[in-house]
């Protein structure tokens, strides 16, 4: 049996940071190498996405345990992968699309089916003795992302905070991965001194950004602005303003309600709205702006805002080659964010990716609210140089893990490692920085 073949694959039940079930796998090859995943979990979930199995037992957990899924891997993905080279991450992941069958991976479920194919590839890449990061992408992966700090949340992150679901801080301006980390700490603290300022509470959401009851989205971004300053930083060059939506969260028949301005707005009007942002703000990222599956939306607000902000299809997109393919056609954004348990495997992730990329398109490595300490998505963005990672707020120790390895990993590079800043928005034909 070669050294890089499969001997085992075990499972079991975890909790995730919301305190609900999830799983880890553990994966051991024939030579004693072994490579460990922890599945995340979405709140704000596109309905286009593969389908996360749930065990539906009321008496545990809540209906939310997992054990159906870590019994799949345990008692069917197991012995299917015993003796397939782990190093062959397609072959091992065509065969876990095979087993499971659907079309939506809801027989073994996306999140038994990623977990085994993230555990397989942390194997392989220990076997060789190199890091994640260049088993994934080779010796050409150096670029360290630009992180997108969720500082402030709403939605379904946190209730009763705003209609948008993620106000995040992108400081662009920074000359590393190392300073950008911590002009955005500072930034993220000197928000939550702008916000007792103001009589605001300072909890966190899900995601570590703060949750204060506001009046309105634009009050969100105009405490952000503050913050930087109060940094002492520049808003518009040294950090600028990306948001999370979440349209499809206030989508209802066919037109947008922002109930926290008491405001009903059909797709031209959300388009109009997102303009006049555009032009009062400095805003270089907008996420799931119109609904999932509002093309039309889309293909307006790309037409009025794609050459000056990046507009991200999450939902609309969900990590699929399919839906990425119409959106292209459509010219129906200009950037996709990459979810890997919303496609369920690395490979799958990975086809996403670099189609974005030959289509001129960015591409943003994203966590979910329901994270671990896993940090497999730092070693993504960096073996594919997608150049832009969400990861959440500097704050909570499953949102930091992240970051925390890619200063590792640009440690490690030392002077090959080059910080994307601007660079990473090649996708933007009029730039701030321009």
């Amino acid at each position: 049996m070669a050294e890089s073949a499969i001997s085992s694959l075990r499972a079991r039940e975890i909790l995730d940071s919301r305190g609900n079930p999830t799983l880890e796998v553990r994966a051991e090859l024939s030579d004693g190498s072994w490579g460990w995943a922890a599945v995340p979990s979405g709140a704000s979930t596109g309905k286009h996405e593969a389908v996360e199995l749930r065990d539906g037992d009321a008496a545990r957990f809540g209906g939310l345990g997992v054990l159906k899924a870590v019994a799949n891997v345990n008692r069917v993905i197991a012995p299917a992968l015993a003796g397939m080279p782990a190093n062959d991450q397609e072959a091992v992941d065509r065969k876990l699309i095979e087993l499971d069958g659907t079309v939506n991976k809801s027989r073994l479920g996306a999140n038994a089916i990623l977990g085994s194919s993230l555990a397989v590839a942390h194997a392989a890449a220990n076997q060789m003795g190199i890091p994640l990061y260049h088993y994934l992408g080779g010796w050409d992966s150096y670029v360290i992302p630009v992180p997108m700090l969720n500082i402030l949340n709403g939605g379904k992150h946190a209730a009763d905070a705003t209609d948008f679901q993620e106000f995040m801080v992108v400081p662009t301006g920074a000359e590393s991965f190392a300073h950008a980390l911590q002009m955005a700490a500072e930034v993220y603290h000197s928000l939550k001194s702008v916000l007792q300022g103001r009589g605001l509470n300072t909890n966190v959401g899900d995601e570590g950004g703060f949750a204060p009851s506001l009046k309105s989205n634009a009050e969100a971004v105009e405490a952000i602005l503050s913050a930087v300053e109060k940094a002492g930083y520049q808003p518009g060059r040294d950090c600028f303003i990306a948001l999370d939506p979440a349209a499809s969260e206030f989508y209802q028949d066919g037109h947008y309600v922002l109930s926290r301005e008491g405001k009903v707005l059909d797709r031209q009007e959300m388009v109009e709205y997102y303009v006049k942002w555009a032009d009062l703000y400095p805003i270089i990222s907008i996420e799931d702006g119109m609904a999932e599956d509002d093309w039309e939306g889309w293909q307006l607000l790309t037409e009025k805002l794609g050459e000056r902000v990046q507009l991200v299809g999450d939902d609309l997109y969900v990590t699929s080659v399919e839906r990425l393919t119409k959106g292209i056609e459509l010219g129906a954004s200009n950037s996709i964010l990459i979810k890997l348990n919303q496609v369920g495997t690395l490979t799958a992730t990975m086809a996403a990716v670099r189609m974005a990329q030959h289509a001129g398109w960015t591409a943003v490595v994203s966590h979910r609210s329901g994270e671990t300490e896993d940090t497999t998505i730092a070693d993504l963005a960096v073996g594919l140089n997608t150049g832009m990672i969400k990861a959440g707020a500097p704050c909570r120790s499953e949102r930091t893990a992240k970051y925390n390895r890619l200063l590792r990993i640009e440690s490690e590079l030392a002077g090959e490692a080059s910080f994307a800043g601007m660079k990473a928005f090649n996708n933007l034909k009029s730039r701030p920085d321009e």
